[in-house]
């Protein structure tokens, strides 16, 4: 009699190759059994780094390319993906990919806005629809959507953010409401200022007054976070948005 083969346990991160991202991937490996779903967009380079990292830690990865936001991108290599991996299952999605086109809302060019629109409000939807049922059926499942201090309190120059991370942090609370009953938790996290290529050109040493704690976060800390929220142990917190920003504006 044929032996019927475990299934597997992965997490997707989307935009894995750098920032957040990859510290995320990382820090999921660490702590977990999962074989991680390196996603990225255009930087392969990147993603094979992030890859090797999680290596180093004693990890499993593998690369997966796709662009968020092109619906039909998302479709055939998930599609192709389940395929290749018959009896193993997505049991925790990290929505994290994202883009910004800074600018003052009256210059706003429309690709601008639907540029950064499309990446991270359609992106979030182009993958967890995609993904969800098999997370249903399963009965148990991790979504974590990675906002944003700017969803919340909006930023000046940053509109079209806002606008995106704000509709996915409502989207994290209808969500995580719908699907509760399987046991599939929704949650978002939502960074200040933290060291990264995004930030690379703030000022620093300006912004930090603002900030109680005096310091940018690190992409660790962030990660750490996601990685308890992607645990069983917090199988009874959902439909809520975590900040991480030092005390921005407590």
């Amino acid at each position: 009699m044929e032996e019927k083969k475990e299934k597997k346990k992965y997490a997707l991160v989307t935009g894995g190759s750098r920032g957040i991202g990859r510290a995320v991937c990382i820090q999921l490996a660490k702590d977990s059994d999962y074989t991680i779903i390196i996603n990225y967009n255009s930087n392969k380079s990147a993603a094979e780094e992030t890859l090797s990292l999680i290596e180093e830690v004693g990890g499993k990865g593998e690369l997966l390319q796709f662009n968020v936001s092109d619906a039909d991108a998302v479709s055939s290599a998930l599609d192709n993906w389940t395929k290749n991996h018959e009896n193993d299952i997505i049991e925790v999605i990290v929505n994290n990919a994202g883009i910004t086109k800074d600018g003052l809302f009256m210059w706003m060019k429309p690709e601008d806005w639907s540029n950064v629109i499309d990446t991270s409000l359609n992106g979030f939807f182009n993958v967890t629809n995609h993904l969800i049922q098999k997370l249903l059926v399963n009965k148990y499942g991790r979504i974590i959507n990675m906002v944003s201090v700017s969803g919340l309190k909006g930023t000046p120059g940053q509109t079209n953010y806002s606008a995106a991370k704000g509709a996915i942090i409502a989207a994290t609370k209808a969500l995580a409401q719908e699907v509760a009953k399987r046991n599939v938790t929704v949650n978002a996290v939502a960074p200040g200022f933290i060291q990264t290529d995004m930030t690379g050109e703030l000022n620093e040493k300006e912004l930090k007054k603002m900030i109680p704690t005096n310091r940018f976060g690190k992409p660790e800390e962030v990660a750490h976070l996601v990685s308890f929220l992607a645990s069983k142990n917090a199988s009874y917190i959902t439909g809520e948005v975590v900040n991480i920003n030092g005390g921005i504006y407590s």
